[in-house]
């Protein structure tokens, strides 16, 4: 059995628990409860046939006041870095949070996650802005952990990523 760490990083409250919860049982709530420290969860998928175990890090959010252990990443085969569409320094603190990431791990696949499509009309991010994120080289994709639009998508994309790097 393969077995991969998966970090998700981003801002206070831009959806990295509400994702990883899309994504392990089908479930979204609107209430909110902040991660304090880390919180793990599993889920199997499956690729060319064989079983992969995704280890899920929700890594609490960053703040003014609060920032990311990068003692959580070491091991990390593949981060997903959350931005909340309708906030646009959360693209500042993701940028911050993939160099910090690759300095501690390496080159491992990282993708930016636009979360909160949803939400389109309340966006403070354009398309504009996520094409220059993707041609500097940065996997892009646009989500709602609310509907699950591409949620299971985005974690496909990364462990395709992943296993290319193998």
């Amino acid at each position: 059995m393969i077995k991969k760490k998966v970090c998700m990083l981003g801002a206070f409250a831009v959806g990295k628990t509400s994702l990883v919860r899309q994504f392990v049982h089908s479930i979204f709530s609107e209430k909110y409860q902040t991660t304090v420290g880390v919180k793990i969860d599993k889920k199997t998928v499956e690729r060319e046939g064989e079983p992969v175990d995704l280890i899920l890090w929700d890594i609490h959010g960053e703040d003014a006041f609060q920032t990311v252990r990068t003692s959580y990443l070491r091991g990390a085969a593949g981060i997903l870095i959350v931005v909340d569409g309708t906030r646009r320094a959360t693209l500042d603190t993701a940028f911050d949070l993939r160099q910090r990431a690759l300095e501690t791990v390496g080159a491992v696949p990282v993708v930016f996650v636009f979360n909160k499509s949803d939400l389109a009309a309340e966006w403070e991010l354009d398309d504009a802005a996520i094409a220059r994120v993707h041609q500097e080289g940065i996997a892009t994709v646009k989500t709602s952990a609310k509907t699950g639009s591409a949620v299971a998508e985005t974690f496909e994309m990364l462990v395709q990523a992943m296993m290319g790097n193998q």
